[in-house]
């Protein structure tokens, strides 16, 4: 995924899982989307944030916490 794709992507994104919930007559608030950032760099991470995505998953502690360095300036980052 480029820079470019990213607003698109998220969009989408959220519009299936908006369906989804929909779909399963369930409320909007009872899942929230865990935006995947392992190998993704931290300014890729910032633009996802600044687009209103919160929650990020990362598979190695060790990426985690570099990346939690250089996004510490962020709130409410997951």
């Amino acid at each position: 995924m480029t820079d470019i794709a990213l607003p698109e992507s998220l969009a989408t994104a959220r519009e299936r899982l908006h369906q989804a919930l929909n779909n399963a007559d369930r409320p909007l608030n009872s899942a929230a989307l865990l935006a995947v950032s392992k190998t993704k760099p931290a300014s890729l991470i910032r633009q996802a944030w600044q687009l209103g995505q919160r929650e990020f998953g990362e598979n190695y502690l060790q990426e985690a916490l570099e990346k939690q360095a250089e996004l510490a300036d962020l709130d409410d980052i997951v």
